[in-house]
């Protein structure tokens, strides 16, 4: 039934002076997404329409949803000013969607070319008629329909269709710079490493793994969520850093006082992340952090740890409660993955009275009793890169090997 995708640039219209320059790049990268699929795409001012050409609408939908910068779409029939023919197309859209129930329905016309000489209004009534005339279930609600028939009349044609689908919003990735997330096993880092790429940031991962102390599987658990973030990535690929950490991690747990264990991880966590950043281009640090949620993110307890960087550090979710962060991982499809009950070296020993107000003096202080830059510098040095790929699953834990072995 529907011919065509009418897609929303949203907030984009309103860049002035540099709308152009995002404009490119949305349309570059919405045409690397569909270019295996025989459709065919327009640009027009404020709208770009997408020619099904006979593929199946809800395949390019499911594409639509992974790309940022996009307001909204809706699956439409295209048809020509002419009443006859508009009149027909609209019963047969209600009559498929109304499956002939009995539902309350209106007209919403937009006249988007003024050349025509009746209102959009005259339109409206005009169109209510001949499918009122034809439809027995249908009933009239201009208030709160179950059912509305937009009607947009342009240049080129007629378009017709019944609902706007929410798009990802925000601005094209990559049109902000570039950024390091820190990557965890858990909830709360994919989604925030989501909402910085919906703001417009080209992000690379970076994730510390301590096998033996974790399990290859919880390497595996970061792999696999790394994996569907970057199906939001302008290539649908992106890198993730295997950072080696359990010599550091040791050395943490024998020389630190428990209370501060997490404190002086997170700040050697820093120093490691802002090394690799600067080697990868990458201008920011995003962390999952919310405000208050663990004692390692009060506020004191922020400033402390990142006192180790001068690195811009992000934390998208820090307003965010608990239960928006789940419902947003549920969305992204992350949060099945991110509880599957394997810990990582965040989560394998945790204090029985981590400190909630670290005080940065004394963090130096643990920090000094041993040669913690020789580590943080073999550990840059051994680190692994992978090269993920949306398309393609990458699975380690099946070749019963060590992280380092399974990518050698």
């Amino acid at each position: 039934m529907y011919d065509s995708i009418m897609i929303r640039y949203g907030d984009l219209i309103l860049k002035g002076k540099n709308q152009k320059q995002f404009r490119e790049v949305l349309n570059r990268q919405l045409r690397r997404k569909v270019s295996h699929l025989p459709v065919t795409l327009e640009f027009q001012h404020d709208l770009i329409y997408i020619r099904l050409n006979g593929t199946d609408a809800d395949d390019v939908i499911a594409i639509l949803d992974t790309i940022s910068g996009l307001s909204s779409y809706s699956k439409v029939i295209k048809t020509i000013y002419d009443y006859d023919e508009m009149g027909k197309r609209a019963i047969d859209l209600i009559r498929t969607v109304s499956q002939n129930k009995p539902i309350s329905f209106k007209v919403d016309t937009k006249r988007a070319d003024k050349r025509i000489e009746l209102t959009s209004l005259e339109i409206t009534k005009r169109i209510s008629g001949i499918v009122l005339s034809n439809l027995q279930n249908l009933t009239v609600d201009v208030h709160n329909p179950e059912l509305t028939l937009f009607v947009e009349v342009r240049k080129d044609a007629v378009y017709m269709y019944v609902n706007r689908i929410p798009g990802m919003g925000g601005f094209p990735v990559s049109i902000a710079g570039k950024a390091m997330v820190l990557l965890s096993g858990g909830i709360d880092s994919p989604v925030a490493a989501y909402m910085a790429m919906r703001k417009g940031l080209e992000v690379e991962f970076i994730h510390y793994e301590s096998t033996p102390m974790t399990s290859i599987e919880a390497a595996q658990k970061v792999i696999d969520l790394a994996e569907v973030l970057a199906k939001f990535a302008p290539e649908s690929k992106i890198k993730l850093h295997m950072v080696p950490f359990q010599k550091i991690h040791e050395k943490i747990i024998f020389h630190s006082p428990d209370s501060y264990i997490i404190t002086i991880m997170r700040r050697m966590m820093y120093r490691i992340a802002s090394s690799l950043a600067d080697t990868h281009e990458c201008m920011v640090l995003i962390s999952g952090d919310s405000i208050g949620q663990v004692a390692s993110q009060t506020i004191e307890s922020m400033c402390t740890i990142q006192d180790v960087t001068n690195k811009l550090v992000i934390r998208p979710l820090a307003a965010y409660d608990k239960n928006e962060i789940i419902s947003i991982a549920q969305k992204i499809r992350t949060f099945d993955i991110s509880n599957r009950p394997f810990s990582d070296c965040c989560t394998i020993y945790v204090p029985k009275n981590p400190v909630i107000k670290p005080n940065v003096e004394k963090a130096r202080g643990f920090e000094s009793v041993f040669d913690y830059q020789e580590l943080i510098e073999e550990a840059v040095h051994q680190t692994i890169t992978v090269d993920l790929d949306a398309s393609k699953h990458l699975d380690i834990q099946s070749k019963g090997l060590t992280v380092a072995e399974s990518f050698a």
